[in-house]
C-alpha cells in the first residue's frame, strides 16, 4: 500500500452543515437560529452557569465545611489471585513485572495488594501497600512481602 492508495474509513466524513443557502435546503434564512435576540446574533450566547442574572446556583449554595477528596490517595489494586495465576513459584514481583503482565496500568499511581482469593505460589512481592489479609496468605504460601 502506498501513499496514494490511503483513504479514510468509509463513514468517517461528514460534509458539515450547510447553514443559511436559502430557504429550500431548510436551514435557510435564520439558519437554524430562530428569530432575533441574543443567541441568534454573532458571536452571541451567554456563559456557562448564566441564568439570566438571577442568582446562580453556584452562588446560591451555601459553602461550608471541609472535603479531604483532593487528599485522597487512589491505589491500583491487585489481588493475590491474580499473582497466583500469573506468576511461577519462587518469582520476584515487582511493580515492572506487574505492568509487563497487564495486571497494572502504569508506575505513577502506587500498587495495593489486597488478600481476595487463594495463593499456594511462594512469591517475593513488592508494591507500595498491603491489606493485612493479604500479607498473611503470601506468608502462609511461603512467600515474602517488601513495601518500596
Amino acid at each position: 500500500m502506498g501513499i496514494h492508495e490511503l483513504r479514510p474509513a468509509p463513514g468517517s466524513k461528514k460534509k458539515p452543515k450547510r447553514l443559511g443557502q436559502g430557504v429550500g435546503s431548510g436551514k435557510g434564512k435564520t439558519a437554524g437560529k430562530g428569530n432575533k435576540g441574543q443567541k441568534a446574533r454573532s458571536g452571541g450566547g451567554v456563559r456557562p452557569g448564566f441564568e439570566g442574572g438571577q442568582m446562580p446556583l453556584s452562588r446560591r449554595i451555601p459553602k461550608r465545611g471541609f472535603s479531604n477528596a483532593r487528599f485522597k490517595k487512589s491505589f491500583q489494586i491487585v489481588n493475590v489471585e491474580r499473582l497466583n495465576d500469573l506468576f511461577e513459584t519462587g518469582a520476584e514481583v515487582g511493580i515492572p513485572e506487574m505492568i509487563m503482565t497487564g495486571i497494572i496500568s502504569s508506575a505513577r499511581i502506587p500498587v495495593k495488594v489486597l488478600g481476595d482469593g487463594e495463593i499456594s505460589k511462594a512469591l517475593t512481592v513488592k508494591a507500595n501497600a498491603f491489606s493485612s489479609q493479604a500479607v498473611s496468605k503470601i506468608e502462609a504460601a511461603g512467600g515474602k512481602t517488601e513495601v518500596i
